[in-house]
């Protein structure tokens, strides 16, 4: 037995988790459909946005407005039974405003005492809108709440609602009055996700739903609870040799230092670190969930590459200036793997 396979022995053999991955199957298609009644179109993202959350990650959705990303982030919210927050992202938002702040208080004795008042971080869905258009200070303050789930407010460590997920959003329009984010923030969300402009049919039946008297609404189909379930089953799928073979591969050739890919060598500044390798096996399992299968493939490594990989590295000046895109140079890293 490989190391990737015992933890399916450990929880009760494959028999038990083909029944959990069949179950999790009927309310994911539940979900999907939930989904579907609200935001026409765009079935990638979705898809992208669910295997996120399968995989217990954040996400960080790129697209012109009006596409439906806060919408997106809100059905889901009622789709998987989660407490979510909304934060707007300017210039003057204040760490303060995100983690909350301790307000002095005097009771009717006079006796004055400081009593803490959580912000919106404390919730388990928090969207991130436009989160570029904060101060880096401000940035910081979901650093810690998106790795340890947690925050540090006057010396004590306050724990986040589980689950916790952050999906924040970019506009790559306006640029002008916006501080990219940092390499440390962008490692911790495990995808970056393009929401493009839906298709002909896909906006037309948009048009038709969302200019009439009334709208289609979402109903709730998971519970916090069970989307935890979901994700400790998530990690419990077994891994072929073959598939952790391809993901070393992938990530591990998009290095310079180690790489011995041409492109690479020449056109990337810095490559994906290993949490890039661990956020493309725990979404190549979660992929194969969605799916109803009992374990991923290479194809899930392929389908997988540009999303986890695309924030994680950066190109230099030479690549910017002969037109090198970072998509090009993935799908040159996962050439040998077609």
């Amino acid at each position: 037995m490989s190391l990737s396979d015992a933890s399916t022995a450990d929880n009760g053999g494959p028999e038990n988790l083909a029944n959990e991955i069949e179950a999790l199957g009927e309310k994911l298609k539940a979900a999907r459909q939930n989904i579907g009644h609200v935001i026409y179109g765009q079935e990638n993202v979705v898809d992208l946005t669910l295997i996120t959350l399968l995989s217990g990650g954040h996400a960080l959705l790129i697209g012109v407005p009006g596409l439906g990303k806060t919408l997106l982030v809100e059905t889901l919210g009622t789709v998987l039974g989660l407490n979510d927050n909304r934060i707007q992202f300017t210039p003057d938002l204040m760490p303060a405003d995100i983690l909350g702040s301790e307000v002095l208080e005097e009771d009717e004795t006079g006796k004055r005492s400081f009593r803490f008042i959580e912000g919106p971080v404390f919730c388990q869905l928090l969207m991130a809108d436009e989160i570029n258009r904060a101060s880096p200070r401000t940035q910081s303050a979901l650093l810690q709440a998106m790795q340890e789930r947690k925050v540090s407010i006057a010396g004590k460590n306050l724990p986040l609602p589980a689950p916790f997920h952050v999906l924040a959003t970019q506009n790559p329009v306006e640029l002008e009055g916006t501080y990219p984010l940092p390499e440390a923030q962008l490692d911790r969300f495990l995808v970056e996700i393009n929401v493009g402009y839906p298709g002909n049919s896909e906006e037309r039946q948009m048009l038709l739903a969302t200019t009439g008297v009334s709208q289609n609404t979402a109903e709730t189909v998971f519970s916090a609870q069970s989307l935890m379930d979901a994700q400790q089953l998530v990690r419990r799928l077994p891994v072929g040799e073959h598939v952790v073979d391809a993901i070393l591969q992938v990530v591990r050739a998009g290095r310079p230092e180690t790489s011995d890919v041409p492109d690479v060598i020449s056109h990337v500044s810095w490559g994906p670190g290993p949490r890039a390798s661990q956020a493309l096996m725990l979404a190549c399992r979660a992929r194969a969930l969605l799916d109803g299968r009992l374990a991923p493939s290479v194809d899930d490594v392929l389908a997988l590459a540009n999303p986890v990989l695309r924030h994680r590295m950066a190109l230099n000046f030479a690549a910017r200036a002969e037109g090198v895109t970072l998509d090009s140079v993935i799908e040159r890293l996962c050439a040998p793997l077609r």
